[in-house]
């Protein structure tokens, strides 16, 4: 049940898209849900940090695997005077093999592009160190930050855009493709595209990823209702929720949710918002689709992209992509 509440005072803009989404999300049928970049405040940043080095989750650690064996091998892929912009930063830890590698060839400009500005932060501080290397912060979406860094560029300089972690994951299918051509029209002739995907393994082993026994995960996504309650003066009770992985076969993704254990009501009041949960219902915070190695090609070939090189990593089973305007 939805019901209206009163009317909160003026928000900031970045606030008030904030819960603009929140009202949104909460008030879709027959799934509530919460868009998954809303994870990452400054808290949910640090918490995903603690997860990348859990041994149930294999993913940062295979990417960041893969990037050191073949850092030399990328960079050797690319024009002279390229700059990068990363897509969802983090805290940069997984970029700095490949900045290196282009730092050793010539000074090189690095534009992350975040929604937090904690993670741009530990990103300027973890990456601050490597020479010859200049660092310039986005706090933008992903779309509007590298419009801006694409527009900035000086006449002949190219861009190698990263989009690491298997974040592509987050979007559906066809959102992903969709995603991808939004990326692609903002590219020209001689632009890149490295792309991490992580690859279909064991149910159990996804599901332990997303899911740890010391509950990091669950801490995780309990967070983005604490972040709600700090940020849009809400009421949420987080003892009356628990995290929940699920695989979905049909998509090849874990799904995260915050169960009801009871039944639930809270308001939100930055968002104009009441509403109530029975138990066992939940909200959706967040998929991660799977790919097949081999199925990369030809979803980059569809966004007008053509894959020049590509790498795995089998013991965890992680693919980057090296895409090329075409």
């Amino acid at each position: 049940m939805i019901r209206p509440a009163p009317h909160p005072a003026p928000l900031p803009a970045v606030a008030s898209g904030f819960a603009a989404d929140v009202r949104a999300g909460l008030t879709h049928a027959p799934q509530k849900e919460l868009p998954s970049k809303y994870l990452y405040d400054e808290v949910g940043s640090a918490l995903f940090e603690v997860i990348t080095v859990l041994p149930e989750y294999g993913v940062t650690r295979a990417e960041e695997r893969l990037l050191a064996r073949h850092a030399a091998d990328i960079v050797g892929e690319l024009s002279s005077d390229v700059t990068v912009a990363e897509l969802g930063s983090g805290s940069g830890r997984k970029t700095r093999r490949i900045l290196e590698a282009l730092c050793r060839r010539q000074p090189t400009s690095y534009c992350p592009i975040e929604i937090s500005r904690a993670a741009l932060q530990l990103c300027r501080r973890e990456l601050g160190d490597i020479e010859r290397i200049s660092i310039v912060g986005y706090e933008r979406d992903y779309l509007a930050g590298l419009a801006e860094v694409s527009r900035q560029r000086a006449d002949g300089e190219r861009l190698l855009v990263l989009f690491l972690g298997s974040t592509i994951g987050n979007f559906a299918r066809l959102a992903a493709t969709r995603f991808l051509r939004d990326i692609r029209a903002m590219l020209k002739s001689g632009d890149t595209l490295l792309l991490g995907t992580d690859l279909v393994k064991p149910v159990e082993t996804l599901l332990d990823a997303y899911d740890d026994p010391i509950g990091a995960t669950a801490a995780f996504n309990l967070n983005l209702l604490a972040r709600i309650n700090r940020e849009l003066d809400a009421d949420f009770d987080l003892d009356a929720f628990e995290h929940v992985a699920r695989f979905n076969p049909d998509a090849r993704s874990v799904e995260m949710h915050l169960r009801a254990k009871r039944r639930v009501e809270a308001h939100v009041r930055a968002a104009a918002l009441s509403v109530s949960l029975e138990a066992g219902e939940t909200i959706w915070t967040e998929s991660s689709h799977k790919y097949h190695a081999d199925e990369i090609p030809a979803i980059a070939a569809d966004a007008g992209f053509e894959c020049r090189r590509q790498w795995v990593e089998k013991e965890w089973g992680f693919a980057e992509s090296l895409l090329a305007v075409k």
